[in-house]
């Protein structure tokens, strides 16, 4: 299940779309170095939805950028 929805994102302000972003940017780093250091995950698939998640925020975050600009 995706963490943020594409409309939750859209509705999101700029600067909570960059605060999110740090959040989960931490958390796949956490999740990473574990796995790196030999440890087991919970849930390897919050791997992949941290991914997506970023990928969301951060294409929402340059269409917003782009639309703004002359």
């Amino acid at each position: 299940m995706a963490i943020l929805r594409k409309r939750e994102v859209k509705q999101m302000l700029p600067e909570e779309r960059v605060k999110k972003i740090t959040e989960l940017r931490a958390e796949l780093t956490t999740i990473r170095t574990s796995v790196r250091s030999g440890g087991t995950v919970e849930n390897p698939a919050r791997i992949r939805e941290l991914r997506r998640t970023l990928a969301r925020l951060l294409t929402a975050m340059s269409t917003a950028s782009a639309k703004e600009a002359p």
